[in-house]
């Protein structure tokens, strides 16, 4: 415990009451060995008495008092924990055994206002070290305090037959909904025919060369997601700013020329009154966006998990993963080490907030050299972006390629790797004019193109 003048947070009746539940009741200790520990007592005898009951749990011998004492006997504790006197007082004062559950979370909690105050005086030493940077202190402050609730948190395994009626059930009401798509949809039903949607925990690549779509597929995605579903979504921008992504965003969503709404060429009403709808749709969605440049992911990671606490966020974009910041850069580290660092790092903060990640990247120059479609080789800086993703998509264009191509602003969407589920393609039309993706129609051009 950090130094202070006040009494820390302890109940000792709580304590004396679980250690002699166990006492009578010796099997209930397997059921609350994931929440307590030899630590969460405060009292000194306490903590020796419950690390000896442990120990004898963990050998399969018998917790009562002759093998309690005994065992202490034999490792010099028996004094220190009181005597065979205070273990049968223990014993002979229990007010309830029955109640063993109950004791142990008053005891797990004051253990954890305990760990929270030695974590405040270890973030303020933290703070007191200016030679420290003040991201890496800031990131080890809040993952102290993560720390301490995830040990709080009562681990269980979970028995598949626990679980198999809520698959089925599961199953039936995918069966009874027009879509199956259990993740965040991403308003492109050919592509969420092969995704069933972005899910929680992954990491998702999106890669193409330059000018290609790679951000406008992004902000497609989270125009979707905030707009159609309300799912929140955060956005980090090293490339362009909050101004120019919702710029985009607009023209997108109300189907008017960007340039034209950039440069203030809009005339007709009717643009006027597209641009006014989709003001209010944007206005309402919970679209959160950085655009701080050269952000690194000691920062990135603080905002997201504000940002999951916050306003509880179910999808984060980062554009894009080349332009990140390594935490820590050493004159030896080379680019493939950055890239590697920062790769790793997103799939972390993917299962760390249960969010699902897309990242989106540059791909090397090697696909222009070598011509056709890209390759899971083709991800430029690093090999570990293949290995940390869940999914990687590549777009390719080949009107990019070939400006004869009988095909334009048709991009195909190559799924390249899918962990958990099928690899394959489909095709999005891409109007260039409003910077946005749509679905193809049978006709070759985009759902909403042949309106306007």
């Amino acid at each position: 415990m950090a130094a202070t003048d006040r009494v820390p947070p302890q109940s000792l009746e709580s304590e004396r009451a679980l250690l002699g539940a166990l006492l009578l009741k010796p099997d209930a200790i397997h059921d609350i060995l994931d929440l307590i520990r030899p630590e969460s007592f405060y009292a000194e005898k306490h903590r020796l008495i419950f690390g000896v009951m442990r120990e004898l749990a963990e050998r399969g011998e018998p917790i009562d008092l002759l093998s309690l004492s005994a065992r202490m006997q034999d490792q010099g504790l028996l004094e220190r924990g009181g005597g065979r006197s205070y273990l049968a007082e223990l014993a002979g004062s229990a007010p309830a055994p029955g109640n063993f559950s109950h004791y142990a979370d008053l005891v797990s909690r004051k253990s954890l206002m305990r760990s929270l105050i030695d974590a405040a005086f270890s973030i303020g030493e933290l703070a007191y070290d200016e030679a420290r940077d003040t991201m890496e202190v800031l990131d080890e402050a809040e993952k102290s305090i993560y720390a301490i609730g995830d040990a709080s948190a009562a681990h269980t395994f979970t028995a598949i037959g626990d679980k198999i009626h809520e698959a089925w059930d599961r199953i039936e009401a995918l069966s009874k909904k027009e879509s199956g798509i259990r993740g965040v949809p991403s308003g492109f039903p050919a592509l969420d025919d092969l995704l069933s949607g972005f899910h929680p925990s992954d990491l998702i690549i999106i890669a193409a060369r330059p000018s290609i779509g790679k951000t406008s597929l992004a902000l497609d995605i989270a125009r979707n997601a905030a707009v159609r579903h309300n799912v929140p979504v955060g956005i980090f921008s090293l490339e362009m700013s909050s101004e120019q992504l919702i710029d985009r965003m607009l023209a997108a969503e109300s189907f008017v020329n960007s340039w034209k709404l950039r440069t203030g060429a809009v005339k007709e009403e009717e643009d006027f009154n597209r641009i006014r709808d989709a003001l209010e749709s944007l206005s309402k969605a919970p679209i959160f966006i950085d655009d701080k440049p050269g952000n690194n992911i000691l920062a990135m990671r603080a905002v997201a998990r504000r940002l999951k606490r916050d306003r509880g966020i179910g999808l984060i974009i980062v554009d894009y993963l080349q332009l990140m910041a390594p935490t820590s850069t050493k004159s030896s580290d080379s680019l493939v080490q950055q890239v590697t660092e920062i790769s790793r790092s997103l799939k972390n903060l993917a299962r760390e907030l249960k969010v699902p990640v897309i990242a989106l990247s540059q791909l090397s120059r090697a696909v222009e050299q070598r011509g056709g479609k890209p390759r899971l080789s083709d991800l430029r800086d690093s090999g570990s972006i293949e290995q940390d993703a869940d999914v990687v998509m590549f777009i390719h264009r080949e009107d990019k390629r070939n400006p004869e191509s009988d095909r334009p602003n048709i991009a195909e969407i190559l799924i390249e790797k899918h962990r958990n589920g099928p690899t394959g393609k489909t095709e999005l039309y891409f109007d260039e004019k409003r910077a946005t993706f749509q679905s193809v129609d049978k006709s070759g051009y985009g759902e909403l193109a042949a309106e306007f």
